[in-house]
């Protein structure tokens, strides 16, 4: 038996395939450690150049402590993101499934293993899908994952079956691209999935992750509206709000139609990703941005500042100076607080479910974050009374 931990960076398909190689060696009969461990797995990320720096930087401390070094992930699979390292560090270059049989296959199971194990969350992600077979310009993630693939539905309701029964009270479906989920075989589409998964036995409460504008359809937007079990909250990357930044990107659509298509959800509490910085952005495209964010009323942007990724079509450009970066990323996020904050203090006087996910905060079904005291795990019936620094503040009702 080896001691072991995981870390992840990055996004929540990070995170699922940090969980899957956990996972992994919890059935095998290895033993977890909050940190450090004889096995450190470091799931990577290399969104933008900060990414990759900060996994190397992961990797390379956790080989001080470790027996052998595991490096996963989506960094772990883009040339040059890794040399040098230590003798204990195996960078994998595997993301996914293929990651969690690799580290499993080469630590090994022992004699005596473990059927089953709670991940000890009150959520639980699901991955539905992996890869992406968009050309975005920006955009390493094709290059690392590859091409778009999907699980078939019935081993995604087991699944989700599964994690109901281990007591996690919400299921979060993640994917590198949700909207291309397809069963054609068994005739699903993400749709009719998020249909059945919602009305999952036991399930209080459903999740998307993200998803891209072009498939926020009017079968899906129905999904969402009509599935008691779906909370009311979608995150719709927008990248820009000027036109021209948009088809330099490679992006699908125009900041109209990404409007327009939003419109009929504007009772959801929708969130997005923002990239400043990008070379084709000028100050009036910054600020058509900063207009569109405002009349769509999103209420948290993630906000990156450009960063050219190798093998990318704008790998050699990068003309907008940091300085410029900085200071429309902190527009950005002050009115992305404003706009947060503004929904919050419609909240009050309301009553919602939060699940309680850490002592004193949890989140309510449209994902806004509610200060309230109740045990870690439960789902809670609260009033919400005001608004602090951290979320709305909230008594059980």
């Amino acid at each position: 038996m080896a001691t072991f931990s995981t870390r992840f960076l990055g996004c929540k398909v990070s995170f699922a395939d940090a969980q899957a190689i956990r996972e992994r060696l919890l059935t095998d009969g290895h033993e977890e450690v909050a940190a450090g461990g004889e096995i450190q797995v470091v799931n990577t990320c290399c969104v933008t150049h900060e990414a990759v720096s900060k996994s190397r930087q992961a990797a390379s401390r956790a080989a001080r402590s470790a027996r052998t070094v595991y490096v996963t992930g989506c960094a772990s699979n883009l040339e040059g993101a890794f040399s040098d390292e230590a003798e204990n560090v195996v960078v994998t270059g595997r993301t996914g499934d293929d990651a969690a049989e690799f580290v499993a296959g080469d630590v090994g199971a022992i004699g005596c293993v473990n059927a089953e194990h709670r991940l000890d969350r009150v959520r639980a992600f699901v991955k539905i899908q992996d890869g992406c077979s968009f050309s975005c310009a920006f955009c390493v993630i094709p290059l690392v994952r590859g091409a778009t693939r999907s699980r078939t539905a019935g081993a995604v309701l087991d699944e989700i079956r599964r994690r109901v029964a281990q007591g996690h009270r919400e299921i979060v479906l993640t994917g590198v691209n949700l909207g291309c989920f397809r069963d054609r075989a068994a005739g699903y589409t993400l749709a009719r999935l998020v249909r059945e998964a919602g009305a999952t036995p036991g399930l209080d409460r459903l999740r998307l992750s993200s998803i891209e504008l072009n498939h926020v359809d009017d079968a899906l937007a129905a999904a969402v509206l009509e599935t008691p079990t779906v909370a009311p909250h979608l995150h719709v990357p927008l990248q820009s709000g000027d036109d021209r930044v948009l088809r330099a990107m490679g992006r699908r659509y125009t900041a109209a139609q990404f409007e327009r298509r939003l419109a009929p959800l504007a009772d959801l509490n929708l969130t997005t990703d923002v990239i400043v910085g990008f070379p084709a952005e000028d100050d009036g495209a910054f600020r058509r941005t900063l207009s569109l964010v405002e009349r769509v009323g999103m209420t948290k942007v993630h906000v990156f500042p450009y960063s050219p990724r190798p093998g990318t079509r704008t790998a050699a450009e990068d003309s907008v100076p940091a300085a410029v970066k900085r200071e429309r990323g902190r527009q950005l996020r002050a009115l992305s607080d404003e706009l947060c904050r503004r929904r919050w203090r419609a909240r009050v006087g309301s009553s919602d479910r939060v699940l309680v996910d850490r002592p004193g905060r949890g989140y309510a079904d449209d994902y806004t974050p509610w200060l309230v005291d109740a045990k870690v795990g439960e789902l809670v019936a609260a009033r919400a009374v005001g608004v602090a620094e951290e979320g709305v503040l909230a008594v059980a009702a």
